[in-house]
């Protein structure tokens, strides 16, 4: 036991050589570096536990376990959006790296959080391997767990568009949408400016952009305005 023992805390030392011990920490907080350009792939860990109260061991032996080469930890909800470490390690992995958690709800508690994050990994070319489900989305049964995860992305953005339009539809019904407010325009000004298109001393980006304008908002105006005003010469950019 004892010869055991000291392999493992032999073992984990070896881990932890580039993090700064802090003695009124229980662990090993490690100081985010900036990665060197290279084509090294690399195996990232990512501990996270709810409070300050609990305790990383056991992921830290998981971590050990896989030999990762850094590792980014931290004692936060993971309700909370704001995480530093979670965002210095998804910034810090490159890809063909490997990233190695606990169990899934490290990343994130919400749905929606959690589909993001695999989302940024995905894109980045990053392997996550989850030790409590099994999960390696480098084989084919984790990447099938990707689609997966993809499609129940999906169904959360269509999901939250039925709902805005029901919303919408319900506060038209009641009499309370009115929609968008439409852009106050300074048509004192948008007439000098409109003299000055017309005579091609401007642009009609010129135009667009010294009233504030997108495209389609400014033909609208434009033509708001030759109403208006009885102008019937018709109108070019």
């Amino acid at each position: 036991m004892k010869i055991g023992l000291m392999l493992n805390i032999g073992k984990f030392c070896k881990t932890y050589l580039d993090y700064n011990y802090t003695p009124s920490s229980p662990i090993c907080q490690y100081k985010t570096p900036k990665r060197k350009e290279t084509t090294t792939m690399s195996k990232i860990g990512y501990i996270r536990v709810s409070t300050e109260h609990q305790e990383t061991a056991r992921q830290q032996e998981i971590m050990c376990d896989y030999q990762v080469d850094r590792i980014f930890s931290e004692k936060i909800s993971g309700a909370n959006k704001d995480r530093p470490q979670l965002r210095a390690m998804l910034d810090y992995v490159r890809e063909g790296d490997t990233l190695y958690i606990e169990s899934i709800s490290r990343l994130g508690r919400s749905t929606k959080d959690l589909l993001n994050i695999i989302d940024t990994l995905t894109e980045k070319g990053v392997t996550l391997i989850s030790h409590k489900e099994n999960i390696d989305t480098d084989t084919p049964a984790g990447k099938f767990m990707l689609t997966v995860f993809a499609a129940l992305s999906q169904l959360e953005r269509e999901q939250l568009k039925q709902r805005q339009r029901e919303g919408i539809e319900i506060a038209k019904a009641q009499g309370k949408y009115t929609g968008r407010k439409p852009i106050e325009i300074d048509w004192t000004r948008f007439g000098q400016l409109y003299g000055e298109w017309k005579s091609k001393s401007i642009t009609g980006r010129d135009f667009m952009r010294r009233m504030g304008l997108s495209a389609n908002t400014f033909y609208r105006r434009v033509r708001e305005y030759e109403i208006t005003h009885h102008i019937t010469e018709p109108t070019s950019a």
